[in-house]
């Protein structure tokens, strides 16, 4: 549960990070809500809850992810964990952190933003308990995000410009190093069925995550971003070694 509860939800905003042809799209106050859900053979249990939120401030956003295990699965490995952010009228991230609360481990990431130039630069510091801190710059030749500016990112994108089977990369700062992104557009999915049993129009995209040196760093992802204007995120599928984490969007 530690690894996969965060991680499957961020991939949610994830989900969309390249630049084609865009239209801007204004983001207004919102509250996302989604269950995580465990699955395997005829076994369908509820592992998680997380609520995703966005403020529009002076010149810009503010954000924030909340997850956390149901009571069933705190008695396993109770998780309670937060990212937050801030980022500018584009998007581009200023400041982001990260708050991990699993069991008996407890971090806090802060990274600093600078994206004056071409690229992008980040001061990261890394707080854990009875630890000296410990601090790194990262750094890439173009834009790079976090876990959440990705996502609101990707109400900039215009899907009729994607081909299908195509890939695309963008950089991801996940606090203690640079990942690489990889996407594949599939095509869409006419009928997406989520929890509640309603259906929606979906775009369904591959994600692949890589480390700086190229290994890859997480299983593949499957994630499922709703074609109507708002552009959520519906569904995400996580693979595990048995059975699959299925994120759905429950309003």
């Amino acid at each position: 549960m530690k690894k996969y509860l965060l991680s499957i939800l961020g991939s949610i905003l994830l989900a969309l990070v390249w630049s084609p042809s865009a239209s801007a799209i204004k983001i207004t106050d919102e509250v996302l809500n989604y269950e995580i859900v465990y699955h395997w053979g005829i076994l369908w249990k509820h592992a998680g809850d997380a609520t995703l939120s966005a403020t529009k401030s002076e010149g810009g956003y503010t954000a924030q992810l909340t997850g956390k295990t149901r009571s069933w699965a705190d008695k396993i490995y109770p998780v309670r964990d937060t990212l937050k952010c801030t980022m500018g009228a584009d998007f581009r991230p200023d400041k982001y952190e990260k708050f991990t609360h699993e069991k008996d481990y407890f971090a806090h990431d802060v990274v600093d933003f600078d994206s004056s130039g071409a690229g992008t630069t980040a001061q990261c510091a890394r707080y854990r308990k009875n630890k000296p801190t410990a601090n790194l710059e990262l750094s890439h030749d173009g834009p790079a995000y976090d876990m959440l500016s990705i996502f609101y990112m990707m109400r900039n994108l215009d899907f009729s410009k994607m081909s299908t089977k195509k890939t695309y990369t963008s950089c991801v700062f996940s606090g203690k190093e640079k990942e690489t992104l990889t996407i594949q557009y599939v095509g869409i999915e006419p009928a997406l069925e989520l929890r509640d049993k309603s259906r929606h129009q979906a775009y369904h995209l591959k994600l692949t995550f890589t480390t700086d040196g190229g290994k890859k760093s997480s299983d593949d992802i499957d994630a499922y971003i709703s074609t109507s204007a708002s552009r959520i995120p519906l569904l995400v599928v996580g693979k595990l070694k048995i059975g699959e984490i299925k994120c759905y969007y429950a309003k």
